[in-house]
């Protein structure tokens, strides 16, 4: 019979999605940056935008731990719901990593175990229109 002449075609699965995992255009924001959105004046200053119709729903429905936009309120409280969501509050329980800690693991210092942040689903207050 002979050697067939196509080789390492069950591989190729790894290669295909490669441009996009490096694509920056659906790149969220990433958990430090999320932390720190999350300190109360930052906080309030994303909850509380000025109309904007460029983005979705007028940027008036945000998601501050996804940072995400959503079309009305119905739609992000169904959000809330979802695994999606509950994930990211677990991820965003964790402490951000600092430099110190950091340096700490190059062993210029002692192990501090890292500390846990209470992170629960954003307030949600509707308009009485």
């Amino acid at each position: 019979m002979g050697k067939s002449k196509q080789t390492g075609n069950h591989k190729s699965d790894a290669k295909k999605h490669i441009a996009k995992t490096w694509k920056t255009k659906r790149r969220t924001k990433d958990m430090d940056e999320i932390h720190s959105d999350m300190k109360t004046e930052a906080a309030a200053k994303l909850l509380n935008q000025e109309v904007d119709v460029d983005v979705t729903g007028c940027a008036q429905h945000y998601c501050l731990h996804c940072a995400r936009y959503f079309v009305d309120m119905r739609s992000m409280k169904e959000h809330f719901k979802t695994k999606v969501h509950k994930r990211r509050l677990k991820k965003l329980r964790e402490e951000p990593y600092t430099q110190a800690e950091a340096e700490r693991a190059a062993g210029m210092g002692s192990y501090i175990p890292a500390k846990t942040v209470e992170v629960k689903t954003q307030t949600v207050e509707e308009d009485m229109d």
